[in-house]
């Protein structure tokens, strides 16, 4: 990553130009505000226009912990036409850098989802979440977090004891950070305990707000993010925002550039396997470093060692040549140990666990539910690995809830169950999709029907004689219910024919007649439907010349058939 700082003072592309602008944007709206080598405001300086409230913290939500700035690739990530199998969205392909693990960018797609409900005025992209996650974590350390989105390790800032950075003695009795001296940013939005503990979140519905979950984490970030009513649609509150996030004018113009980049497209990545950033803010190199250690780049080759001069005669009684004694070199770092492999990338494929028959009628629950289980290459059951379920087609069909895509987590077996389908009135067939989160896998596809609502049988709901003189309009309409297995059938599908008798089902040419809506005389009506309550109202019958005994004929979907007679004669002298 070191080359794209050389290109970007060189000014070649968009990411730089983009970053160049925001930083005159910056400025402009901080009159004042004087800057150390580092980008960070110096102590003293003028708070940013447009937000005059810090939330009780000088450092915003970071303590002005020290964050990577490491900046995108200058080549933007190029759209792929193809959707993605598992979400039906559109992916990219291209540089690393692009992709974000999948848990991450399911936790911040969460989080922009919540906020567009609870604060819909606020417009949080998650690509925001996004940029400042690879700016304060690299994406929590590259994704390495379990299937509740819980990093494995803690993800922790420097000591924030005034020694190049804020000083902030500690607020929390070292319940977040472990320090029970002096707080440290913790997580993957690296929160400082004091604003943690007002602003953080409960993004997983485990009932616990824990600043080292993904979830907790970024819908934390997002509210902070949309406070004081801002509308982050506005470029000016954007910037304020993130400046409140962590007070510096590099941080600004790294996030911006991140969050372009990821505008310009991403996609999904194993858990894991993020790329993770190897440049930091920080210049104290005593003060830890949140991320993994990047791998230390290949030494160059020594030059040609010059002819060494002759040694100079020694003093009497000095014990040695009076040439500089070499330096023994410094102990190189033990190599990190490998990190054993997370539940997720155990997985070798998906089985079936016995789900049943998915058939349902119309506007009714299935009573199957589909199951799979995470198995390894030994067919062994993987337990903690998220399972995300999706309903695809034309339909409109749902999981309990209205969702069409449900993620859940397998449990000891290694099995997840996807919540109760419930049909919706598209009748017809569609995919339900299991796949691994995080994974690229082959996944399960299960076919599930929908029929259209029944009926058994039909009856009328009085029992006055039908009956008319000729050329005249029948006095009463039909009206029938219908019921399936002795209970209302509503919204079933209904056909009424005249028909010509009882052993001739065919249309009738003359007697009784319904009229359309232009007034033309017909004798079938088709697309009826019973009311909720499985009531049928037909429209007003009338009466031609033709005089006797006819029939009316209704039928339902599920074969209930009600025969109506009809009477048509000459009023009695």
């Amino acid at each position: 990553m070191a080359a794209h700082f050389g290109r970007l003072r060189k000014g070649a592309t968009t990411t730089a130009v983009a970053a160049v602008a925001v930083a005159a944007l910056s400025a402009s709206q901080a009159p004042g505000v004087t800057t150390d080598d580092l980008g960070r405001q110096s102590a003293g300086s003028a708070q940013p226009s447009g937000d005059a409230n810090t939330g009780g913290e000088g450092g915003g939500a970071t303590g002005d912990s020290p964050y990577y700035t490491d900046l995108p690739p200058l080549k933007s990530p190029n759209p792929s036409p193809s959707a993605s199998p598992t979400t039906g969205t559109t992916v990219s392909v291209g540089d690393g850098e692009a992709g974000i693990p999948a848990t991450v960018l399911d936790a911040y797609k969460k989080a922009e989802a919540e906020l567009r409900a609870s604060k819909p005025g606020c417009n949080l992209p998650w690509q925001l979440l996004a940029a400042i996650g690879k700016v304060e974590s690299g994406q929590a350390r590259g994704g390495r977090v379990d299937a509740s989105g819980t990093t494995y390790s803690p993800i922790l800032g420097p000591k924030l004891d005034g020694n190049g950075f804020a000083l902030i003695a500690d607020t929390d009795n070292g319940a977040y950070d472990g320090d029970p001296a002096y707080d440290r940013a913790v997580g993957p939005m690296q929160f400082i305990p004091s604003t943690w503990e007002w602003a953080g979140r409960d993004g997983n519905g485990d009932g616990k707000k824990d600043p080292n979950n993904v979830y907790d984490a970024a819908l934390a970030a997002g509210h902070y993010l949309c406070r004081f009513d801002r509308d982050l649609s506005v470029q000016s509150q954007m910037n304020a925002a993130i400046l409140n996030y962590n007070n510096s004018t590099e941080y600004l113009n790294t996030v911006l550039s991140w969050l372009e980049y990821y505008r310009k497209g991403t996609h999904e990545v194993p858990d894991g396997t993020g790329t993770l950033p190897s440049h930091s803010s920080n210049s104290d190199p005593a003060s830890p470093s949140p991320s993994t250690p990047a791998t230390p780049s290949t030494p160059s080759t020594p030059s040609t060692p010059s002819t060494p001069s002759t040694p100079s005669t020694p003093k009497p009684g000095g014990g040695g040549s009076t040439s500089p004694t070499p330096k023994p070199p410094a102990p190189t770092s033990p190599a990190p140990s490998p990190t054993p492999p997370t539940p997720t990338q155990t997985v070798d494929h998906l089985e079936d666990a016995d789900t049943g028959k998915l058939a349902a009628t119309a506007g009714s629950a299935f009573g199957a539910k589909v199951a799979v289980r995470a198995e390894s290459k030994a067919s062994k059951g993987v337990a903690k690995v998220r399972v995300r379920f999706t309903i695809i087609g034309d339909t409109d069909a749902t999981f309990t809830g209205g969702e069409s895509v449900a993620t859940v987590v397998t449990g000891s077996a290694g099995t997840a169950t996807a919540p109760a389908l419930v049909a919706g009135e598209k009748t017809g067939d569609f995919t339900v999709r299991a796949t691994v989160v995080g994974r690229v896998l082959g996944g399960l596809d299960y076919t599930a029907t929908v029929t259209p609502r029944q009926a058994d049988t039909l009856t009328r709901t009085g029992d006055t004689p039908l009956t008319c003189v000729p050329g005249g309009e029948f006095a009463d309409q039909v009206e029938l219910k219908a019921t399936y297995k002795g209970a209302v059938a509503g919204k079933v599908a209904a056909t009424a024919t005249l028909i010509k008798s009882a052993d001739d089902p065919t249309e009738n040419d003359k007697g009784p007649y319904f009229k359309d809506a232009d007034g033309k005389t017909i004798r079938t009506l088709t697309d009826l439907t019973t009311d909720a309550d499985g009531v049928l109202k037909l429209p007003k019958l009338y009466a031609d010349d033709a005089t006797g005994t006819f029939l009316l004929r209704v039928n339902t979907t599920g074969g209930a058939v009600l025969t109506v007679e009809l009477k048509v004669a000459a009023a009695a002298s």
